[in-house]
């Protein structure tokens, strides 16, 4: 990875599924803008859309910013054709003026009624925006790549991976796929509660979802990890793999086996008791901000 996209990106990011403009109301529209402009102020290096965003998500979060990259985490393939995406970044570029990402990912089957050959659905979807006029380039885009196969893919045809709900060995083992020149950009969910049980239980509240979308679970017992590690929500053990529970201080300490396990950037997301992530937890951004004050 070079230097150059090191800080584009930054080391830590925050993820968030609320920054969707169009599933907001006229008043969240603006609450988004507000947060994303704070994100900026506060000094991380990209915002990314989490949850299946739209271009126009990625548009709006744009406008409300000046200089904080923005990136689709993840832009499903089976939402937008490449035609489509292709024209509508081109329109963003004009505003972005270089710090728009577009991370493109297959999604799951479960969730996706013409799901099917992910991999070669996404080596056609490169080509078209290859193709497009103008063109998205692999300069310009990234891919969620959790297998092997896609991960090559995201080294050879993207600046390089963006992927969910992985463990330290993931990243290590992805930096080895990926080589030392692309960009690895794990997401790192965060629970800031002291209380051990209860964050777990939040954190339950989030993965039993994730938990039954085979390309998590495939990957999950690829890492090592058995049948009864995936029930009920997730075993402590299993918690204690793919999220950072405790502490600001243990969040910084997550993330830093996170980069030493060879990631670039580690994109957070803030889960909350209340709201499950789905919120706007300001208050939480800030402290975190306060305790990676100089690294971000």
């Amino acid at each position: 990875m070079t230097s150059e996209t090191r800080t584009v990106f930054g080391r830590v990011g925050i993820w968030s599924s609320a920054l969707h403009r169009s599933r907001a109301d006229e008043k969240g529209r603006a609450a988004i803008a507000d947060a994303v402009a704070e994100l900026e102020e506060l000094g991380y290096g990209t915002l990314w859309i989490g949850g299946s965003p739209s271009p126009d998500d990625a548009a709006a979060v744009v406008d409300a910013t000046r200089t904080v990259t923005v990136a689709t985490g993840i832009l499903s393939i089976w939402d937008h054709t490449a035609e489509e995406v292709a024209a509508r970044v081109s329109a963003i570029d004009a505003s972005a003026r270089g710090r728009f990402v577009l991370g493109l990912g297959v999604s799951h089957g479960p969730m996706v009624p013409q799901y099917t050959k992910p991999y070669s659905a996404m080596v056609a979807y490169l080509d078209a925006l290859d193709a497009a006029a103008p063109p998205v380039l692999s300069g310009q885009r990234v891919l969620a790549a959790l297998g092997p196969k896609m991960l090559k893919l995201a080294a050879g045809r993207t600046l390089g991976a963006h992927p969910y709900l992985v463990t330290t060995e993931h990243t290590a083992e992805a930096r080895e796929m990926l080589g030392p020149e692309a960009l690895l950009a794990p997401e790192l969910s965060v629970v800031l509660d002291t209380d051990l049980e209860r964050a777990r239980t939040t954190a339950r509240n989030m993965l039993d979802m994730y938990l039954r979308l085979p390309n998590y679970t495939d990957n999950l017992l690829r890492l090592g990890f058995t049948e009864s590690d995936l029930e009920g929500g997730g075993s402590s053990r299993l918690l204690d793999a793919l999220f950072a529970l405790g502490d600001a201080e243990r969040v910084r300490a997550r993330t830093r086996e996170y980069l030493d396990a060879g990631a670039d950037h580690v994109a957070l997301q803030v889960l909350t008791a209340g709201e499950g992530g789905a919120g706007l937890p300001l208050a939480e951004w800030r402290q975190l901000a306060e305790v990676f004050a100089g690294e971000l």
